[in-house]
């Protein structure tokens, strides 16, 4: 008898939990529900994949869309487009907006925001600060929620927590894996007058090495005194590799594709304010201790960090231009050039951008393209070359700091709980993006 599917992709390469190899997939009611040969299966919907490799869907745990109130520099509308046009299927978005995301009704506003504007799957972090910390254990648990995110380094308003009993109040009041930007703000403020006018590559010696191992020193010793889940955001340093590498049991981590392909000082002297983030691109030598990262298993994501600024303010002289670039739309064009150039294989991206996350964050029905998942894939042409452009960005600052950058690999097609939505780089289908769901809030 002929099986007859909601949508097949058919022809291509998947790379998955048995290995890499050809198969078709087969969709019904948004969920996977056969991997292997459907040749003489019909479907209303057919993707012919020939000549493409087929992963699960890849996920991208750390954006700033900058909505609400920041919308000049983007919005839930643009963020999400910038994500599907790069092959990504689901986004955690950060609470540092206006206001800050640290309240339910902050949360709900998000999350009816995103309803039929984004067309990509979403979460949204909840902010951990002194005055929430009490009430954290109910607001990871809303639906929508990612978890909890605290800044241990400079951030906006009251989303920032510097102290080391700040951070302990936090964790004893969280029970889900909790989420931090590890700068150490005392060592900070010390530096700030480091800072030279006008020239970028102080910008590293301001946000020096010990500022990050230091706070990430702290954080990991007040998780395992509480027995508590951590994931270190954006880590740029090798010293910081070497020494999570022996606290796994409490800490998964996350690096950035930009702080693996970027290196300082050349970045600052060729891209400027463009090159400026927190924490901050480094040298060579840190920059190998992340792929050694990479390579030894201690990363467990890579996430885009992305935070656009516009060109004009971008284009402000050190130190008042204001850290943070685009990266949602990049994040897998540059990862693809990398196992081009032989610095991972496809089968660790696919373990950092789609397996990792479903297991760092207990993803429900995301990340593994296995039966009865949800119909999340993204497919690549692996030969296919490409120059990233500003003009061709579809966050709205226009600009990406990996512009003129020739690129080997790049996504054709993305589909989300079985409905095309970016196909040979146009958007398709209307806005339907979804919450996403979590294995421990699955009764909220």
């Amino acid at each position: 008898m002929t099986s007859t599917f909601d949508l097949i992709v058919r022809g291509g390469e998947v790379v998955n939990h048995a290995g890499r190899g050809a198969a078709d997939v087969g969709v019904r009611d948004g969920k996977i529900v056969e991997v292997g040969d459907l040749a003489t299966a019909t479907a209303g919907q057919i993707v012919d994949a020939t000549g493409l490799t087929v992963l699960p869907g890849v996920m991208d745990t750390q954006v700033h869309f900058r909505e609400p109130g920041l919308e000049w520099k983007e919005d839930l509308q643009t963020g999400g487009r910038g994500a599907v046009l790069g092959g990504v299927v689901a986004t955690f978005e950060m609470p540092n907006t206006n206001p800050n995301t640290t309240d339910p009704e902050a949360l709900a506003d998000k999350l009816k925001r995103a309803k039929g504007r984004m067309d990509c799957d979403h979460a949204f972090y909840v902010g951990g600060t002194h005055e929430n910390a009490h009430l954290l254990g109910e607001l990871e648990r809303l639906p929508g929620c990612c978890g909890v995110k605290v800044f241990m380094g400079a951030s906006t308003g009251s989303l920032l927590i510097a102290d080391d009993a700040g951070v302990e109040k936090v964790l004893r009041h969280t029970n889900r894996r909790a989420t931090f930007h590890s700068e150490d703000e005392y060592r900070l403020e010390e530096r700030r007058p480091l800072a030279r006018e006008g020239d970028w590559t102080s910008h590293e010696e301001v946000r020096d090495a010990e500022s990050a191992i230091r706070s990430t020193k702290r954080l990991v010793g007040i998780a395992q005194s509480l027995g508590k889940r951590i994931h270190v955001l954006h880590v740029t340093t090798a010293e910081e590799i070497d020494f999570l590498a022996a606290h796994k049991d409490v800490a998964s981590v996350e690096i950035t594709p930009q702080h693996l392909t970027l290196i300082g000082p050349e970045a600052y002297e060729r891209l400027k304010g463009y090159a400026q983030m927190n924490p901050p691109i480094r040298g060579a030598r840190h920059v190998e201790g992340l792929w050694r990262g990479i390579r030894q298993g201690v990363a467990d994501v890579i996430g885009s960090d992305h935070a656009p600024h516009t060109q004009e303010e971008k284009a402000r002289s050190y130190p008042a231009s204001p850290s943070g670039m685009p990266g949602v739309q990049t994040l897998l064009p540059i990862m693809l050039n990398h196992v081009a150039e032989g610095r991972l294989t496809l089968e660790r991206l696919v373990d950092l951008t789609s397996e990792g996350p479903h297991r760092v964050f207990g993803i429900a029905g995301k990340g593994r393209m296995v039966r009865g998942y949800d119909a999340d894939l993204t497919l690549v042409d692996l030969k296919a070359e490409r120059t990233i452009r500003h003009e061709d960005t579809a966050s709205r600052c226009g600009w990406t700091p990996f512009d003129g950058m020739k690129i080997k690999g790049w996504p054709m097609a993305t589909i989300i709980r079985g409905r095309v939505v970016m196909q040979d780089g146009e958007v398709v289908s209307p806005a339907g993006g979804q919450p996403v769901r979590f294995q421990e809030t699955l009764s909220a």
